[in-house]
């Protein structure tokens, strides 16, 4: 998977449009050009797919129906080859779909109809997120710990490389998972309530996120790094308080 964090962090940041609604496509398009973005639209899956592999995106928001190939699995071709930040765009209220999209690796969501304000903020945080500013330091000792080495019960964290393997073995993470997984490997014994963890780790404050977003991220880390995900060795659960890493 490509990384391309601190890589022409200057330039001025583009985001793909994907949506089929051309009413819809362009208010997005108006909101983001006015705040300093560039921006290219598809109105298809399958176009969408194409652009977001030839071109530098620095963000796509991706809508869930689509003709020709339907968001999902426009969201798991791009997290084959890229860590783009995706935030997908639905009009669905199903828990179920937006439990999907974050199982195929999209950062987040946002249900329509959504206000400019949201969209704007959204967007910022994760791009900010993608490009390594405001990152988050240790509060505290994150077990044995080497130059850019985290090292956790056969866990190996290189914070330089963006990479994680375990007793050997790389772990394919997508680039939400491991900013997740790296913030609490550096606050190791911190518990931090969702909200908390939505703020340092998505970058949204207030009412902007939702919380379910962390469980379902969580989620998919420990069926990667876990020997049992149902008895997590490494992200535990406080009950009643939030999570923290032992």
């Amino acid at each position: 998977m490509n990384n391309t964090n601190n890589i022409n962090n200057d330039r001025k940041k583009k985001i793909l449009i994907v949506e089929d609604e051309k009413s819809i496509s362009e208010i997005l398009t108006y909101t983001v050009n006015r705040e300093g973005y560039e921006s290219e639209c598809a109105f298809d899956g399958i176009t969408a797919l194409r652009l977001a592999l030839e071109d530098n995106f620095d963000l796509i928001l991706l809508d869930v129906m689509l003709p020709g190939m339907d968001g999902f699995e426009v969201c798991r071709k791009v997290r084959e080859k890229l860590d783009t930040p995706i935030i997908m765009l639905t009009a669905r209220e199903e828990e179920s779909d937006k439990v999907m999209g974050l199982e195929l690796g999209a950062d987040d969501y946002m249900t329509k109809p959504f206000s400019h304000a949201e969209l704007i903020s959204r967007i910022k945080a994760n791009i900010r997120r993608y490009y390594g500013e405001n990152r988050i330091p240790a509060a505290g000792s994150a077990g044995a710990e080497s130059d850019n080495i985290i090292s956790i019960n056969g866990l190996l964290i290189d914070t330089k490389k963006y990479s994680v393997s375990k007793n050997g073995k790389e772990i394919s993470l997508s680039k939400k998972e491991y900013d997740l997984l790296e913030f609490f490997a550096k606050n190791r014994g911190t518990v931090f309530q969702r909200e908390e963890i939505m703020e340092k780790v998505w970058g949204y404050e207030g009412f902007y996120g939702d919380l379910r977003t962390v469980d379902v991220t969580l989620s998919r880390i420990r069926k990667k790094i876990e020997n049992n995900p149902a008895e997590p060795e490494y992200i535990q659960n406080k009950r009643g308080v939030g999570y923290y890493m032992s």
